[in-house]
């Protein structure tokens, strides 16, 4: 069977797509690059990642073949982008009760104004200190949680505005994997009956085409068919989240989110699992919205990346771009905790003041401004706008808005050496 010629798996001319060698020389000059599977291969032979893309593309440019072959997943990666979620104004307030008759007395103000949409084939990323919203905006999205106020289209459609009948009909496009993948599955079922419930509920399908579903998708996470009658006890952490993997794609989802999904793992298991959803977004043509603390995992994982801090979103941009060049103060903290596995290598930890606010009373105007070393009066009077500075990289600080180059950047010079630690 042939190979496609951009992540090397194997195709076949009826699924496949040829474009012509300048076609795809052009895609290349524009950046497209190899897909993890390609990258993955490289690492094993101990090639940095950045040199492999370099031989790749080199070898774009030499190679005379008159067409390429592109695997389906490969090939809409070279289309135009489609948005298949967006997100608007978003916010999500829990109301705190208390008193005899329990009665409202102050509001949790979890997610406020969060707007984003997210391309149909990508992974956006979403970071943040714990507490920040991540969860919530993805819980929300789903509507497993009602929206204070905001809108979420997915596919052309308003989700907020559906009736019961269309939000079944949804939520077979639509999945979550959850954090903690043994308090998700039911201890009293084997494992196959909870991948099978989705199925049991939104299609007709008859008992062994069910059972035949369950034990593909258990294959697809590297488990056995034997594995479906065990119950969620007798397997490790890893494996309770493949099998919370299989259960999400048992109905084909178009989107998934993806709440933490290997921060309860080691990093053994944290990188199989991680490469199981990178090869079942290539197979599938998944969407993901991935929600973690660690950055290097989002790093590696994500297409664009966002940054929330108490509610708000601060920062976003592809992952490239943000993790060359932050531009909110408050990402280029987190970008300076990064651990580097060089004891040779200097880098700058910014520290920050203070712990942060609470989402029952959150500052006025930027919400980081009780913490950031570059503070002015407009900063705790107004909230600065979520714009666009180039290159679909957007942020919100008022140091952007008075035009000086390196205006957000933290230095010692600006800070104090007070606020940032030399390490290494």
């Amino acid at each position: 069977m042939p190979k496609c010629d951009v992540c090397n798996s194997s195709t076949s001319f009826d699924e496949g797509t040829q474009i012509t060698a300048d076609n795809f020389r052009k895609l290349v000059s524009q950046g497209f690059e190899p897909d993890e599977k390609f990258l993955r291969a490289q690492a094993n032979l101990g090639i940095p990642k950045q040199k492999a893309i370099a031989q790749w593309k080199n070898g774009i440019v030499a190679n005379s073949k008159a067409n390429w072959l592109l695997c389906p997943s490969c090939f809409a990666r070279t289309e135009d982008r489609k948005v298949l979620l967006e997100v608007k104004n978003l916010v999500k307030y829990f109301p705190v009760r208390g008193g005899l008759l329990q009665r409202v007395q102050a509001w949790v103000q979890a997610v406020d104004d969060v707007s984003f949409h997210i391309y149909e084939g990508e992974t956006l990323g979403l970071v943040g200190e714990s507490g920040c919203g991540k969860t919530t905006v993805g819980r929300t999205i789903l509507n497993l949680v009602p929206a204070t106020s905001g809108e979420v289209i997915f596919n052309g459609e308003d989700v907020f505005s559906m009736n019961a009948k269309q939000m079944k009909k949804l939520r077979r496009e639509m999945q979550i994997i959850f954090q903690d993948p043994y308090s998700s599955l039911d201890p009293r079922l084997p494992v196959g009956e909870s991948i099978a419930e989705g199925l049991n509920i939104h299609t007709d399908k008859k008992a062994q085409e069910r059972y035949d579903v369950v034990v593909e998708m258990l294959t697809r996470v590297g488990m056995r068919a034997d594995h479906a009658r065990r119950y969620p006890h007798e397997f490790s952490g890893g494996q309770r989240q493949r099998i919370g993997i299989a259960r999400a794609l048992a109905l084909r989802p178009k989107f998934i989110v993806c709440d933490e999904p290997v921060s309860a793992l080691d990093v053994s298991i944290q990188a199989q699992v991680l490469n199981i959803l990178k090869d079942l977004q290539r197979d599938f043509g998944l969407t993901y919205l991935f929600i973690a603390h660690n950055l290097s995992v989002v790093e590696h994982f994500s297409d664009r990346v966002g940054v929330m801090y108490l509610g708000k979103m601060a920062e976003m941009a592809t992952r490239e771009e943000l993790y060359r060049d932050p531009l909110h103060p408050y990402t280029q903290a987190l970008m300076s905790a990064i651990p580097v596995p060089d004891p040779a290598y200097k880098r700058q930890r910014v520290i920050l003041q203070g712990d942060v606010p609470s989402p029952l009373n959150p500052p006025t105007g930027c919400r980081f401004h009780t913490r950031c070393p570059l503070a002015f009066d407009k900063c705790s009077q107004e909230t600065p706008p979520f714009k666009d500075y180039g290159d679909e990289h957007y942020a919100a600080c008022w140091l952007l808005e008075t035009g000086e180059k390196g205006a957000s950047k933290l230095t010692v010079d600006k800070v104090g050496a007070e606020n940032i630690t030399l390490i290494g």
